[in-house]
């Protein structure tokens, strides 16, 4: 059974962070231990919330109590998503560097939340320059957006040309294999959003229908789902997955009208897609 340590934020209504992740990875059939940078009780993009952000000490400390259970040798993968703050990063990186000393094939999968097209950077200070200057070398999977993509290498994305570079300048800082969401270059059709994955010099792309539907918490299914299914086999085929996946969780959602991605409601996309997205070779 693959075993995935997940440190992200938690809501207690709605999908975000651990709460859009969790639940899909164990729908496959993952064993998640779930860690919470925070406890609140919605997202924030309703613009108000009520709950509390966790320090970094107790994220040591929940990671020190799992090592002490000598559970960390059977640990496959840590996944990572928005930190708010510095000290949190500086943490899930120790959680990581665990990990990989009990079981040296273990990756971590980095989420690299810093912003996004149209808000431009929107965490806190210091996050992003500990993305780039420690988090980076130190991760095996990152997942960013177009947006997250240029910040991190300092380049502008507009062709494919100038997103396989990019990617190939992320691969040279350390990780391994690299997942760009929410990609729209000037051959993009109309309509359509992108994917586009590098790993080992190769690289895949697809594409899906953008829909009517402005939600949160589908990025944080996006590197969970990559994340699982690149456990089990090679870049091209966990893009392929993911996006089926994602896809039809949005589809089901758009469908519905809701302010919140449906991801109990839509779970057999998880594991049966209702339309599968092949990934092209590029």
């Amino acid at each position: 059974m693959t075993a995935i340590l997940s440190i992200q934020s938690w809501v207690a209504y709605g999908h975000v962070g651990n709460a859009s992740a969790i639940f899909p990875l164990q729908r496959l059939g993952a064993e998640v231990w779930g860690i919470h940078t925070v406890q609140f009780s919605n997202h924030t993009g309703y613009g108000a919330w009520r709950g509390q952000v966790f320090g970094a000490e107790l994220i040591h400390e929940l990671v020190q109590g799992i090592e002490e259970r000598g559970a960390m040798a059977r640990c496959d993968a840590v996944l990572s998503g928005y930190m708010g703050s510095a000290e949190i990063g500086a943490a899930i990186l120790d959680a990581a560097r665990r990990v990989k000393a009990a079981n040296p094939a273990a990756l971590w999968c980095c989420d690299p939340v810093i912003g996004d097209v149209g808000r431009g950077v929107f965490v806190r200070p210091g996050i992003p320059e500990f993305l780039r200057d420690q988090a980076l070398p130190a991760a095996d999977i990152i997942t960013p957006n177009q947006f997250e993509l240029e910040w991190l290498t300092g380049r502008e994305v507009r062709t494919l040309d100038d997103a396989k570079a990019a990617i190939a300048a992320l691969q040279a800082k350390g990780p391994r294999c690299v997942l760009v969401t929410s990609l729209r270059l000037d051959d993009t059709p109309e309509g359509e959003i992108g994917m586009l994955a590098g790993e080992g010099g190769a690289f895949w792309r697809l594409s899906t229908p953008m829909l009517p539907l402005s939600v949160n918490g589908a990025g944080d299914a996006i590197a969970a789902l990559f994340l699982f299914h690149r456990l089990r086999g090679g870049a091209a085929d966990a893009l392929s997955a993911a996006a089926s996946s994602v896809f039809g969780l949005l589809r089901r959602t758009a469908e519905a009208g809701s302010r919140e991605i449906l991801t109990v409601a839509a779970q057999e996309e998880f594991v049966a897609p209702s339309r599968r997205f092949a990934a092209v070779g590029c």
